[in-house]
Order: C-alpha cells, then sequence, then structure tokens
C-alpha cells in the first residue's frame, strides 16, 4: 500500500485540529469550574424527585411511543389513557421519520387526528406518565 504525502499532510492537519480544538475546550472547562465554584447551590430533595419522575417519564413516554408497551408501567399509562378517551389510540412513527401520528381506531380502520386533538392527547399522555411514574417511586 502506497502512503500519498499529501494524505498524511491532511491527516496531520486534522490531527492539529482536533487536538487545538481540545486543548481550547480544557481551558474553557477549567475556568469556568473556576468562575462557578463559589456559586455551588444544593437542589432540594424534592426538585431532585421531580427531576428525576421527568426524566423517567420522559422514557417511559418514549417507550410507548416508540417500542410499544412491554412493561407494566407503560401498559397502565396506556390503558387509563385509552379509558379515559374511551377509545383506542394508536401511536405510530413514519418511516421517513417525521412527526409523531396519532390514530384512532374506527370501524373503517386507523383514522390520524387533528393536530389540536393530538396536542391534548400528548398534554394528557405526560400527566398520566408524570402521576403513575410518581405513584410508583418509593
Amino acid at each position: 500500500m502506497v502512503v500519498q504525502p499529501v494524505n498524511v499532510r491532511l491527516m496531520l492537519r486534522t490531527y492539529g485540529k482536533q487536538l487545538t480544538s481540545a486543548k481550547r475546550l480544557a481551558r474553557f472547562k477549567r475556568a469556568l469550574a473556576l468562575s462557578g465554584a463559589q456559586d455551588m447551590v444544593s437542589i432540594s430533595r424534592e426538585a431532585r424527585r421531580k427531576e428525576l419522575v421527568e426524566r423517567i417519564s420522559q422514557e417511559v413516554i418514549e417507550n410507548l411511543l416508540v417500542n410499544g408497551q412491554d412493561n407494566p408501567v407503560v401498559t397502565r399509562v396506556l390503558s387509563e389513557l385509552e379509558q379515559e378517551l374511551g377509545e383506542q389510540v394508536l401511536f405510530d412513527y413514519p418511516l421517513d421519520g417525521g412527526e409523531i401520528q396519532i390514530l384512532r381506531q374506527s370501524t373503517e380502520g386507523p383514522q390520524e387526528l387533528a393536530a389540536d386533538e393530538k396536542m391534548r392527547i400528548m398534554r394528557r399522555l405526560w400527566e398520566i406518565t408524570l402521576h403513575n411514574v410518581d405513584d410508583t417511586m418509593l
């Protein structure tokens, strides 16, 4: 295999840029740590719990929307939502990577919901998930 001098130069130039960027980032982090050392704020226990509940709720919703229902919390959230709505809803991501679709199960087959109804359902889904996660946490 023959190595062209141009390729070696380009590779060394790229590594040099990465090294320079890493040094700048390290200096920036050091300066940030020194300036923020006096501003340490302790987060209350309730705020940490709320943050954790929100993070877990996000995971549950992603699990529901992307992977389907495969755990007890997701099943409980989905059944509570459907009981509240009085109908079965399906969450679907299009293959092209577009926005999530919420479909209503009807006699003619699945039908996509309007944007305002979709937002209402997503908001309610978030509230139900937060409540369920908060109830199941110790």
